[in-house]
């Protein structure tokens, strides 16, 4: 069977890698590194089909360690072993350089097992994986390790990349490929930064390309449907989750519908209907909160019938939704009052309820002051009567202080009206 497009499209140089010239541009420090010949330990993170594996080959290439590859994926801890086995052999005399991938997938002790050729330098390691290093990669691993972080690929560099892999199959099969610009640029913007993908995109749309005579042409159509979900970069269990459910809450809270839009619209075409719908409401009662206070029941109503009627209808009144929420008034008041009384309770600021507030109905005959002295506020004038509330310890504590919109002021200057009445 053959490799895929992406595996046999392999750069020969640096400049021929598309991205990531933040780190292998001219004058960049990973690239004054590799042309040394004196590689580190190394740890390349981020998503998917942005040439971390491309560029680990090409350093392996260039060196002339023996290079070994595993997977986390699929390795055991036998096949470390068998790689440290070959350490000081004829083979192995100049050292190995092993590239390990989805290093996230390798458990504590299997990394170190590592660990001791790591340090001594008789193995070389570049490690790639698409989560973040300092939550899954051992600390010893990394303290040893320089980790470099790549991007997603801009459309414009994926074209380059989809031109010479056209190129590369014109050469493989003996054939003409006629593919436009309009195809091209559908391709590099449909596989959201994915160079895999699009290489991937661009070889199905040759085979279903029409041939004509010696050449084969790529239409719109094809491409169309050969990339339509490809953009999609998701994982429910991953960093990409929680930076797109971050941006989607952020986006509401600052007030832009669009960017708000656009987030949702990528949980939903992830189909991940419960993200959207608890972000939405948590948003609402969080950074709206007491500025508009009916956007809860409301927000509320738009998830319900979201979640009645399922997707793709979900996406209308989740966008109705989204849109309320970032046009609303905003206030953090009462998350930042609850956030400190939960604070003070998790630091043991507290106290016992104080003895108007307990359900108690009998005095023992012990007890001088008997009678529980509750005030109850409705037989009061405005239905308020001054009363401590807090324990002793804490009376005098405030959480909740007003926001500044109209509807919490108005709600402060009822307070200050009746209060006063007390006072005087």
């Amino acid at each position: 069977m053959n490799k895929p497009l992406a595996d046999r499209f392999r750069p020969q140089s640096l400049d021929d890698i598309v991205g990531q010239k933040h780190l292998i541009g001219e004058g960049k420090p990973l690239r004054k590194i590799i042309e040394s010949g004196n590689i580190p330990n190394l740890i390349f993170y981020g998503p998917s089909g942005v040439g971390k594996t491309t560029l680990a080959a090409y350093i392996a290439n260039k060196t002339n360690k023996m290079l070994k590859k595993l997977n986390g994926t699929t390795a055991s801890t036998a096949d470390i072993k068998s790689i440290v086995s070959e350490i000081g052999t004829f083979s192995g005399i100049n050292g190995i350089l092993l590239y390990l991938d989805e290093i996230q997938y390798f458990n504590k002790k299997q990394q170190q097992t590592l660990l001791e050729f790591i340090e001594n330098g008789s193995i070389t390691l570049i490690a790639s994986t698409t989560e973040n290093p300092y939550f899954y990669v051992y600390n010893a691993i990394l303290s040893r390790s320089t980790v470099f972080e790549f991007k997603t690929v801009e459309p414009k560099e994926v074209e380059k990349a989809v031109l010479r892999a056209a190129r590369l199959l014109e050469e493989e099969q003996g054939i003409e490929i006629e593919i436009s610009s309009e195809c091209v640029g559908k391709i590099a913007t449909g596989c959201g930064g994915d160079v895999r993908k699009a290489m991937n995109a661009l070889e199905l749309s040759v085979l279903a390309a029409d041939p004509d005579g010696s050449r084969r042409i790529v239409t719109a159509e094809a491409v169309d449907q050969l990339v339509q979900k490809s953009s999609m970069r998701y994982d429910k269990d991953g960093d990409e989750h929680y930076d797109i459910v971050s941006a989607y809450q952020k986006s509401m809270r600052g007030s832009d519908p669009d960017a708000a839009l656009h987030y949702l619209a990528r949980l939903l075409e992830a189909g991940d209907l419960p993200s959207a719908c608890r972000r939405l409401m948590v948003c609402a009662c969080e950074d709206v909160g007491l500025a508009y206070p009916q956007i809860i029941p409301i927000v509320k109503s738009c998830v319900d019938i979201a979640q009645a009627v399922g997707l793709p209808e979900a996406r209308i009144p989740l966008a109705d939704a989204v849109v309320l929420v970032c046009s609303a008034p905003k206030s953090n008041s009462v998350y930042l009052g609850i956030d400190a009384a939960i604070s003070d309770i998790r630091k043991g600021i507290s106290g016992p309820v104080p003895r108007q507030l307990q359900n108690k109905h009998y005095d023992g005959e012990d007890n001088p002051d008997k009678g529980q002295h509750y005030l109850y506020p409705h037989d009061f004038p405005n239905h308020y009567t001054p009363q401590q509330y807090l324990p002793d310890a804490i009376k005098d504590r405030v959480y909740y202080r007003y926001g500044d919109n109209k509807t919490e002021q108005a709600f402060k200057m009822y307070m200050d009206k009746i209060k006063k009445g007390h006072a005087d």
